[in-house]
């Protein structure tokens, strides 16, 4: 993800000592937030200023919206899905509440109201909590999913400030005692599993949910290597690519 090796410096003074013109930077983060697609983006534009000539940098946006990630989203996820359960939980990784404020551009828009991620807004362009809820809409539509048969909650808070509500740990353990015996949760901020996917919803999540007097919980594993994705990877390098010829 955001480290590990190849560092995304190697990759990058790799690139360009092999004398590549252009680089199309994917940051693999559906959502927008400063701790993930920013820090990645700000990465490499470090990298990049430290080298002589260096490549022109082309970034995918946010891709929370786009219908063949939604596609994709949805043909991985159909597997876990197709028997009985009561109750689809979105789970976001978590961000503090002051993210939101400094993310937008109006500064008057995110967290003012209780519809402001429904209510269009410049600031939905940066704003994760907005981006979330709207893969949540674009999947649960896609595969004829009711309100009512599913929720969205955030995981992974740190520190005392404020994170984004409602905690996941809470919402599974609301959802047991309310009655859902059969809950299937599915971490779309994230494109491949990962010590937050597997060990805190799948372990931890797990044993929160059968404490509060659920049956069976099972998580929805995140993309992976699912040929659907790969596929649309490709997709989108192709496009860019005629794009770079084209200019």
């Amino acid at each position: 993800m955001r480290y590990g090796n190849p560092s995304i410096e190697k990759a990058i003074r790799q690139f360009s000592a092999r004398g590549v013109e252009k680089i199309f930077l994917l940051p693999l983060y559906p959502h927008y937030a400063m701790s993930t697609v920013e820090t990645v983006v700000v990465e490499a534009e470090r990298v990049l200023k430290k080298i002589k000539n260096p490549p022109a940098l082309d970034v995918l946006p946010p891709f929370y919206d786009k219908p063949e990630y939604i596609a994709s989203l949805t043909e991985s996820a159909a597997l876990r899905l197709e028997d009985d359960f009561d109750h689809l939980l979105f789970s976001y990784h978590g961000l503090p509440e002051r993210h939101l404020r400094k993310t937008d551009p109006t500064g008057s828009h995110c967290l003012q109201s209780p519809d402001c991620c429904v209510t269009p807004s410049p600031a939905h362009a940066t704003c994760y909590r907005h981006q979330c809820y709207r893969t949540t809409q674009l999947f649960a539509e896609k595969i004829g999913l009711p309100p009512e048969r599913y929720s969205v909650s955030f995981q992974s808070r740190l520190g005392r400030d404020p994170w984004l509500q409602p905690y996941t740990e809470a919402e599974i353990a609301r959802l047991a005692r309310s009655g859902v015996r059969r809950l299937r949760v599915i971490c779309p901020a994230f494109v491949s599993d990962c010590l937050e996917t597997l060990e805190e919803i799948g372990i931890r999540g797990k044993e929160t949910f059968l404490e509060a007097g659920g049956e069976e919980f099972k998580l929805v594993p995140c993309m992976n290597d699912h040929r659907r994705w790969i596929l649309t990877i490709v997709q989108w390098c192709r496009e860019w690519l005629g794009e770079a010829v084209k200019s």
